[in-house]
């Protein structure tokens, strides 16, 4: 009788109780290293997955950094109330204030134009730019209307800084914008249609509101009388409201990059797009610190004009540099990557939203607070500003643009600036 063979554990062969069954010892090895193997991926997988989300909260920390420092500057003003503004008997701390709250309002303006331009990639344009246009305008009336209910009344506040914003807007950015644009692809296309509603627009209230005060007769000085007053507010509202509407619905072809520009060259976006919620909640809160920084940021600047007896002009410049800044960056950034048409969109759109709607709010200021306010553009200004807009009419009478038109509208931009200091 054969003895029992002993069950070879090397190949597998186990006895059990309820009798003998082979174990393939080979096939259960790779069982086990297939299940060993599954839990450890499936262990990877979920820290991997937290890691990715963690990753993700901590860069959207970072990029909104700016909200907190901006939230936090606005709430230590508030709290502080006028002391850390009305440092008139201090200039050294007036000084650090103003660069303070000019600081923390340029990184948030940055902020707002990356939210913007990211809303922009989400709805397609002109939605994105009209959205950046009306936040900074939204700024802008703020920082003049507080300025001009601040101390005593300044009456041509308001008029240096809209006629600031014409003459950076349509001179230093438009011909920053077409240098820069230019020396990259020698000539950059745009959509006349669009171009030609701008400029109609832009010309027609810009005359009605900054050149014809000069010579109506029922006021003296560059004035309107109240009835003029309450007719160009209507008349400034009613346009801006057709031209949105040409823009937004009937025509907005019109104010679309042309068929035939080849698409941007920039592989690179620095821009990270998540959910349109997103983006309109962070620009909105962005917006916020902005509004509330730039109230108290007209008052250190009020005072430092009369302080240190600069010319009146010189706020208004410094109040138009500082709302263009989101606009100006974003015209830049387009125009670089072969976009003219949204340059164009964002500069010639920041001007008409200025004459279009912070004029009929300077006025209303005006009219409620009982101040007189002075609309006119007088002596070398005037000159300059009809020979921008006849510029900018012949710049963009044909489809395309270079380098030379570039220059010349800087060379106006530099007039300005030379105008302000001795006038």
């Amino acid at each position: 009788m054969p003895a029992a063979e002993t069950p070879d554990v090397r190949r597998g062969e186990l006895l059990s109780s309820a009798g003998v069954c082979e174990y393939n010892a080979v096939g259960g090895l790779q069982d086990a290293r297939q299940l060993d193997m599954l839990a450890r991926m499936s262990g990877k997988i979920e820290p991997s997955h937290q890691a990715k989300s963690a990753h993700h909260f901590g860069d959207a920390m970072r990029r909104e950094f700016p909200l907190l420092v901006g939230l936090g500057t606005a709430a230590i003003f508030f709290a502080g109330g006028s002391q850390f503004v009305e440092l008139v008997a201090h200039p050294a701390a007036m000084i650090v204030v103003f660069l303070w709250l000019f600081a923390v309002i340029l990184w948030s303006a940055i902020c707002v134009v990356r939210h913007a331009d990211c809303l922009a990639i989400k709805l397609g344009e002109p939605y994105g730019t009209l959205i950046l246009t009306l936040s900074a305008i939204s700024i802008e009336v703020v920082m003049i209307s507080t300025a001009m209910l601040h101390g005593a009344n300044n009456p041509t506040l308001g008029r240096d800084a809209i006629f600031a914003v014409v003459m950076i807007a349509l001179n230093g950015l438009v011909g920053l914008s077409l240098l820069l644009g230019g020396l990259r692809y020698r000539e950059q296309y745009y959509n006349l249609q669009g171009v030609n509603s701008y400029l109609n627009v832009i010309m027609t209230l810009a005359v009605l509101g900054l050149v014809l005060p000069n010579f109506t007769t029922s006021k003296s000085g560059p004035n309107f009388s109240t009835e003029q007053e309450v007719f160009l507010i209507v008349v400034s509202l009613l346009l801006y409201g057709i031209f949105l509407l040409i823009q937004t619905v009937r025509h907005r072809r019109y104010f679309m990059e042309p068929e035939d520009v080849a698409a941007p060259t920039s592989t690179h976006h620095p821009v990270q797009v998540r959910s349109t919620a997103f983006h309109a909640v962070m620009l909105l809160l962005y917006l916020v610190a902005v509004i509330f920084m730039a109230e108290k940021f007209a008052i250190p600047l009020d005072n430092s004009i009369e302080q240190f007896h600069m010319p009146q002009a010189f706020g208004g410049a410094i109040v138009a540099a500082l709302v263009l800044s989101p606009e100006g960056l974003g015209a830049i950034r387009a125009s670089l990557e072969n976009q003219l048409q949204r340059s164009i969109n964002i500069l010639l759109g920041s001007v008409l939203a200025t004459i279009g709607l912070t004029i009929p709010a300077v006025l209303t200021i005006g009219l409620i607070t009982k101040r007189s306010v002075t609309l006119g553009v007088e002596g070398a200004n005037l000159p300059l500003l009809l020979l921008t807009l006849a510029v900018s009419v012949v710049t963009f009478t044909s489809r395309k643009t270079n380098v030379l038109q570039g220059c010349i509208h800087l060379l106006l931009f530099a007039m300005f600036v030379l105008l302000i200091f001795v006038p």
